[in-house]
């Protein structure tokens, strides 16, 4: 079992990590806010395997997580948000809801669902794992749905059999707080905005998007 973890800072972990994902394997990596379960988003049965890992209803949408801005806007449909915008929320704990583009087809992805959650964490690790990749990759919290999200390996250790390899990349975060991961905001309409989940950081993203004159969708 102690070959199933690798620690982060290990010299080849970025490159067993990518290698994990493209033969399909579902691993567990951190990220900026908590754990996440991670997998290639266009490999058919490594997202069936993710749900089954997870205990998640297929009808319960996950994000992506993509390197750069630029693959953002090939990913979704984003023409109508500023670079700038952009910029200024990414990369960081937001996760971004916009209408998919053509170019993600996966149909087991979010079956039925025409949007996407795109993140780009400010995290090393998985941001050099995201790029070395040449699919987006999919990412949810390292739990059983509707247990808590989790701050360190530890707490998912439940889950450790199913995964093709755990990523340690120490305590993140220090407060409770943290574990309210992400936050989730719809930006799929111009001009406007709806916070799908507060998350930790929707003070200062209700703030960005108020800058660019982007009003709250109440309905």
């Amino acid at each position: 079992m102690t070959d199933l973890i690798v620690k982060c800072t290990d010299n080849n972990a970025v490159r067993i990590a990518a290698q994990k994902l493209r033969v399909g394997d579902v691993i567990a990596i951190p990220t900026d806010t908590v754990y996440g379960l991670a997998c290639n988003a266009n490999n058919h049965e490594a997202i069936r395997h993710l749900y089954d890992i997870k205990g998640r209803n297929e009808s319960k949408p996950v994000a992506i997580c993509v390197p750069t801005i630029n693959d953002l806007r090939h990913w979704s449909k984003a023409s109508h948000l500023q670079n700038d915008l952009l910029e200024k929320l990414l990369p960081g704990a937001v996760t971004i809801v916009l209408r998919r583009s053509k170019n993600l087809d996966n149909p087991y992805l979010n079956n039925g669902i025409e949007k996407i959650g795109i993140r780009i964490p400010k995290f090393e690790f998985i941001q050099r794992v995201s790029e070395v990749c040449e699919f987006p990759i999919a990412l949810t919290s390292a739990n059983r749905s509707s247990e808590k999200s989790t701050l360190q390996i530890g707490e998912f250790k439940s889950l450790w059999p199913h995964l093709g390899i755990v990523f340690d990349g120490g305590q993140l975060g220090i407060t409770e707080e943290q574990r309210a991961a992400s936050t989730v905001i719809d930006l799929s309409e111009p001009g406007r905005y709806s916070i799908i989940r507060n998350g930790i950081a929707v003070c200062r993203t209700v703030n960005v998007v108020k800058e660019f004159g982007l009003i709250e969708d109440n309905l």
